[in-house]
């Protein structure tokens, strides 16, 4: 159950990459993922095969990760992107019903887009932003290529999105 939900996470985070390819290439270089989160230890989770294609013309690197509680997925962006969506577009996709949209700011004062995904009774809880090299943020990906296309943000840019089973 969790591996469904963790595969149906990253495939919502990559869908977008089934109708745009960037310019710009994929980094090589070995990007350092965090390994801690809100305190708890990260492990990375595989992708899979079809998942390494998608991440490969992603315009910077992607990894999953769980804190065994929740699944983040987390994308470095090196180029502003329409690759970069709302999660709750990608859910819909999937078949989800999102409810309880709303803005929050969790424990650090960082500001978060949040909702309630809901499909076959099981419910989960999705939370999303995008933060710059200098520490801006935003929440919503169409805010983000904005700024990022106008030169308002530089990067490289940290795409979070974090599920959770309710």
């Amino acid at each position: 159950m969790k591996l469904l939900f963790a595969l149906a996470l990253l495939v919502c985070a990559l869908a977008p990459l089934l109708r745009t390819a960037s310019a710009t290439s994929v980094t090589t270089s070995a990007l350092e993922w965090p390994t801690q989160w809100e305190g708890r230890a990260l492990r990375p989770l595989a992708l899979s095969a079809v998942e390494q294609r998608f991440a490969a013309r992603f315009p910077g690197q992607i990894a999953r990760l769980t804190d065994g509680e929740q699944v983040l997925v987390w994308r470095e962006v090196n180029a502003p992107t329409r690759m970069l969506h709302p999660a709750a577009d990608c859910y819909r996709g999937l078949g989800y019903r999102i409810a309880q949209a709303h803005l929050e700011r969790d424990a650090q004062d960082r500001l978060w887009r949040c909702f309630v995904a809901e499909r076959d009774g099981r419910r989960l809880r999705v939370c999303e932003r995008i933060v710059d090299a200098q520490g801006q943020a935003w929440t919503d990906a169409s805010s983000w290529f904005w700024a990022a296309q106008l030169g308002q943000s530089t990067g490289p840019w940290q795409a979070i999105t974090t599920a959770r089973a309710l």
